[in-house]
């Protein structure tokens, strides 16, 4: 069988999502000395539960957060209130109520603490025992995009048809390649790319595309002892792209390019352009903050 020809037979589901919590969020100190970056909103939402929402709709039903120290609001924002609730109903807040109530039923939350921070690749392998032979999903709550089709979902479209490792990837301006993992790649077709190899911030004069590593992966249990064998990178941690691009060397892994703009959560203007968006977008408060804002520029 050709390297990524697709096949024809029925494997098991993408039912698993790892999301990676356990970091300091030191951009944006000081708002993160206490709480979790990943709480911080998209107008209502927590940047987490914007993730779990999209696995969620792409058929996701467990959801695996890889949490530290000080990440205990993730794990209480997913947990039910009784007390909040109890005060929501005196005050006949039906819609509230039934919101709050809903987040908590979202899917099933396992909670592992990673207890030293070795780096994305680490956090990954601390889920071993939960994921077994499964494939799952990796996602990073901080990248934002905003796309007409949901992009975990489009993951995994891509795994059910060739059965092998895949990442998403979105075209980034030129002047933004230097920020991320580039990918070099062969258009296989539509937006179905195989991945020939990975370089993590290139020079632009290195880089071998604009095709940018970002919102997560689609992986199989063959990741984890690659992780385990992984040498510490930077910061001295273990680093997830490390060990796909060992991967890779023995089998496929193919890149899902997305469509539409990214925003970084993580960084402080990012987070704001992603608020002013969805700000505008908002059927409540678009009207008022458009109107504001041709005040002030």
């Amino acid at each position: 069988m050709h390297k990524h020809m697709k096949t024809n037979h029925t494997f098991a589901k993408v039912t698993k999502a790892i999301i990676p919590v356990a970091g300091y969020g030191t951009r944006f100190l000081p708002a993160t000395k206490a709480q979790p970056k990943e709480m911080l909103p998209v107008i209502d939402k927590p940047a987490v539960q914007i993730s779990v929402e999209e696995a969620v709709k792409a058929g996701i039903t467990d959801i695996i957060l890889i949490t530290g120290q000080s990440k205990r609001a993730i794990e209480d924002h997913f947990d039910r209130n009784t007390d909040l609730e109890l005060r929501l109903r005196q005050a006949k807040k039906s819609k509230e109520l039934a919101e709050i109530i809903e987040v908590s039923e979202l899917a099933n939350f396992v909670y592992i603490r990673q207890k030293q921070a070795l780096g994305n690749g680490h956090a990954v392998l601390c889920a071993e025992n939960v994921i077994g032979n499964e494939p799952f999903v990796v996602l990073w709550p901080d990248d934002y995009i905003i796309s007409k089709k949901n992009c975990i979902a489009q993951m995994v479209e891509v795994y059910q048809e060739y059965q092998s490792p895949v990442m998403g990837v979105l075209a980034v301006p030129r002047q933004d390649i230097t920020k991320y993992g580039i990918i070099k790649n062969k258009h296989i077709k539509g937006n179905v790319h195989e991945v020939l190899g990975i370089i993590e911030k290139p020079s632009l004069d290195k880089a071998p595309s604009n095709l940018a590593s970002l919102k997560g992966y689609v992986l199989t249990s063959d990741i984890f002892p690659v992780l385990r064998r992984t040498r510490r990178g930077k910061g001295g941690e273990i680093w997830l792209p490390d060990a796909v691009s060992v991967l890779n060397k023995k089998r496929s892994v193919f890149a899902c390019e997305f469509s539409g703009k990214v925003y970084d959560l993580g960084s402080k203007l990012g987070w704001l352009q992603a608020n002013i968006y969805d700000g505008l977008r908002h059927p409540n408060l678009g009207p008022a903050l458009r109107k504001y804002l041709r005040t002030i520029v």
